[in-house]
């Protein structure tokens, strides 16, 4: 069997350099990867890369087996490959790439969510050091301000405890996100429970709620989760519509969603708030995004809400989208299965 037929049956990219550094064998992957001109041409001429030349030179010199990183990027996003460079009889080389930019996605989406997490822990620990250092010092002997920095403290708290509650959740949605609920859920008691439950705050807020529902749309799913993610929806809505809106919760009827592709049902929170612009739609449900991160911390928010709605709509198989202009409100629409 030739060199070039053997390649051919690796499912990595994967090239040959004979002893002279030429390319003497490529397969089908490789040429999509490099180039489709790179056989027989030297291999410095085809890979370019300093990291993947230098591992390349160390095998021909000593057999010793070496990796490096291929980076590139595919017209869409960057990439990452991981090389493996070994040594073969008759003093050749075999270059192979494997595709590891998943796991550097998945990396820097890591390294981002502790970066967002310190950030968003900090900064309530900064205020409450500050405050503490102050009442042991200047306010020693003042009630005022005491009570005020007390107050203020407080507040920085129950911040932390809501981020870390959020964390928590996001932690077990994510968790369970592979185990589909398989349990039957009413929405229409459950919606007009959790409207129930919000009212103080709707009435505090001079927001009007109204409830849109057939007798009975039932799905299958996970009841406290469906409640979690009504409660993160209604509260937002809350908080960013202004007093004087209105919050709109449809449930439609049971019936064929060309979204999912099967039977169910569309829910639908709907506000007449001042609405965004709709190039931060793709990113509302990354977390830690905020549209106004200033407002959204006096607001008393995490940027973890629609995080954690996305990953409960995922884990029951649904869909969410949402739509919104300046002016014209915010809607949140999510298909569930039956």
């Amino acid at each position: 069997m030739t060199p070039k037929a053997i390649l051919e049956a690796l499912p990595l990219p994967a090239l040959l350099i004979r002893r002279d550094e030429r390319i003497e064998a490529v397969n089908a992957a490789a040429r999509s990867l490099l180039g489709p001109a790179i056989e027989g041409r030297h291999f410095i001429t085809a890979l370019r890369q300093p990291a993947v030349l230098d591992a390349i030179e160390a095998v021909m010199r000593d057999a010793t087996p070496r990796d490096a990183q291929y980076l590139t990027n595919d017209g869409q996003q960057d990439t990452t490959f991981k090389v493996a460079v070994r040594a073969v009889a008759g003093g050749s080389v075999l270059v192979s790439f494997e595709d590891e930019t998943p796991l550097a996605q998945s990396n820097a989406m890591r390294r981002d969510f502790v970066a967002n997490v310190s950030h968003e822990l900090k900064t309530p620990l900064t205020a409450l050091t500050s405050f503490i250092e102050t009442l042991k010092g200047p306010a020693r002997s003042d009630p005022a301000a005491q009570a005020r920095f007390l107050q203020v403290m407080g507040e920085e708290a129950e911040r932390m405890n809501r981020l870390i509650s959020d964390l928590l959740s996001l932690s077990r949605v994510e968790a369970e996100e592979r185990v589909r609920p398989t349990a039957i859920v009413d929405l229409v008691p459950l919606v007009r429970s959790v409207v129930l439950g919000l009212s103080r705050l709707t009435e505090a807020a001079e927001i009007g709620v109204r409830i849109e529902a057939p007798q009975t749309a039932e799905v299958r799913g996970d009841a406290d989760q469906l409640r979690q993610v009504l409660v993160n929806l209604l509260e937002n809505a809350i908080k960013y519509s202004g007093a004087g809106a209105d919050v709109t919760i449809t449930i439609g009827v049971p019936r064929y969603e060309a979204g999912l592709r099967s039977d169910g049902v569309a829910l639908i929170v709907r506000d007449s708030g001042p609405g965004i612009d709709p190039q931060h739609l793709p990113r509302l449900t990354e977390r830690f995004y905020r549209v106004d991160a200033h407002r959204s911390r006096e607001q008393g928010g995490t940027g973890l809400g629609l995080a954690i709605v996305k990953h409960i709509v995922n884990r029951h198989r649904g869909r969410i989208r949402i739509a919104s202009e300046p002016g014209e409100g915010l809607e949140v629409k999510i298909l569930l299965p039956c």
